[in-house]
């Protein structure tokens, strides 16, 4: 098994059976797993980088004051450990905060 999987190093074990299978050598898929397993024969399997799903569009920029308005939540706690949530509306040119 050793000798075929470094002749075919991108073979796993799977393949290896059948080629130890057509050569009469095993005959018992779960033994050949338990070998591959114990020889650290695995490979490695490489994984692809995810890329962004479509092109990325540029956010317009502000040219004067309230042209572009943005809105986010924030949350924090009191001491008391109550929660509470906020919705700041902000001019993004003068950076001014109009209403929470």
């Amino acid at each position: 098994m050793k000798e075929l999987a470094e002749q075919r190093k991108r073979f796993g074990c799977r393949r290896l059976h059948t080629l130890l299978k057509r050569e009469g050598l095993v005959i018992n898929k779960k033994r050949t797993e338990r070998i591959y397993r114990e020889e650290k024969l695995t490979i490695r399997v490489r994984r692809r980088k995810k890329g962004a799903a479509h092109g990325r569009v540029e956010l317009p920029k502000a040219a004067k004051p309230n042209q572009l308005w943005a809105m986010d939540f924030l949350h924090d706690a009191l001491h008391t450990g109550r929660k509470f949530r906020l919705l700041p509306i902000i001019d993004t040119y003068t950076k001014e905060c109009f209403w929470i």
